[in-house]
């Protein structure tokens, strides 16, 4: 991939929980929601697993031709685990993996969907936003279940969404992608407004639950594409 990540993007894990934290902040700083990303040509999915018992952090990524999402490439990257898991802090578990994964892409993608929240997040930096703040790439967080905040009654059918309440805000909305099936948590990661972010979704989700790019990079990520 053409495009340059920054070397330094994930401290290493010293135990500090606190600076973690403050880390957070700053970098949800750098978080725009607006929409800024080019015409859309390729859309790349990412996810994570883990194994050896949590040992190896293996990171899938997928690439797909916008307009018809057809895959392009995918690659795993698996490197060993850096932290331990740390509730609201999972981003820093996961990024190093995952930006090892974008790298090896052939091409940088206009825009990222990442099996994860966005900004819906105590602190406003899930994966895909800590992703977007720290590579300037635009960022879409497709999650399969709620962090934080509440929602009211959502609609059975596909399309139908609400938006997320979180301390007196809007930070995502849940969204039904398909008839009579749960719903998705999606929100804004970085360079994508809170308006676009569900269409865009929408727009890659075929007849399945998850949108084409996450649907793959899961299947990868979780190694149920091995030997197929």
């Amino acid at each position: 991939m053409d495009h340059r990540l920054p070397t330094d993007a994930v401290p290493a894990w010293d135990g500090n929980v606190a600076k973690a934290r403050s880390l957070q902040t700053q970098l949800a700083s750098r978080v725009r929601l607006v929409d800024d990303h080019p015409p859309l040509r390729r859309i790349a999915g990412l996810d994570v697993g883990f194994e050896e018992d949590g040992a190896v952090t293996g990171a899938a990524a997928v690439l797909l031709d916008a307009a018809s999402l057809a895959p392009l490439a995918e690659v795993i990257a698996r490197q060993p685990t850096r932290m331990p898991y740390i509730p609201g802090l999972l981003s820093f578990r996961e990024l190093p993996a995952l930006l090892e994964a974008l790298q090896q892409l052939p091409e940088t993608p206009d825009l990222i969907f990442v099996d994860g929240h966005g900004i819906a997040h105590p602190r406003g930096l899930g994966i895909a936003a800590h992703l977007g703040a720290v590579t300037d790439l635009p960022t879409i967080g497709v999650a399969k279940s709620i962090l934080v905040g509440a929602h009211e009654d959502l609609g059975p059918r596909r399309g139908d969404r609400v938006p997320l309440h979180y301390k007196g805000g809007v930070i995502g909305c849940v969204l039904r992608s398909k008839d009579k099936v749960r719903p998705l948590i999606i929100s804004p990661g970085h360079r994508v407004s809170m308006q676009a972010a569900p269409d865009l979704v929408l727009a890659c989700c075929t007849t399945y639950r998850l949108p084409e790019p996450t649907r793959r990079a899961d299947r990868l990520a979780s190694r149920r594409d091995r030997g197929c």
